[in-house]
């Protein structure tokens, strides 16, 4: 008789399908769990919201436009996708930028969520690092249309609220990434 470890996933104690796979061809993590708006898990076979794909590469503009897009359909995890395909597939000088605007997308997801440590934490953390970005890249004054310093104060501004109980709903508190 085989053991548990030996045999395959029972698909009826998690509603996953048996044969499903978490894992790309060349072997990458890649949950196939369906999401809710805030990227929240949901049962195998839930309706979920579409997924960003990932791994795509668009211009910074592109990449700017697609991340405000989502981020004023209150979907702020599929937000921060769309900054981290720009953080892992652009240029060395942009990285920061893009994973500091990643962690303002996550910062607004865990925010929405009602994880106040982690919201405020993750927004503070994002906004030194775009700010640290502007500061390095001086003369570069708005990057791909993008008011850094009002992004960065936004920031700051929602982890206060947070951290003072406010409720958080992620499409009304969305971003403005450009003027």
């Amino acid at each position: 008789m085989d053991s548990p470890a030996d045999s395959p996933m029972d698909s009826t104690a998690s509603n996953r399908p048996a044969d499903a796979r978490d894992r790309d061809d060349e072997g990458r993590a890649r949950n196939a769990r369906p999401r809710d708006g805030l990227g929240r898990p949901l049962p195998y076979g839930a309706d979920g919201v579409p997924r960003q794909p990932e791994g795509v590469v668009r211009a910074p503009e592109e990449t700017v436009a697609e991340a405000q897009r989502l981020l004023d359909a209150g979907r702020p995890f599929h937000a921060h996708e769309v900054f981290e395909d720009a953080w892992k597939s652009g240029p060395e000088e942009d990285r920061e930028l893009w994973r500091g605007m990643a962690q303002l997308a996550v910062g607004l997801t865990h925010a929405a969520r009602g994880n106040v440590t982690g919201g405020a934490r993750l927004l503070r953390r994002g906004a030194g690092a775009v700010t640290a970005w502007a500061a390095s890249a001086s003369g570069r004054g708005r990057p791909y249309g993008m008011d850094l310093d009002r992004v960065a104060g936004w920031a700051r501004e929602l982890a206060e609220d947070v951290e003072g109980g406010a409720t958080v709903d992620a499409g009304a508190r969305a971003p403005r990434l450009r003027s």
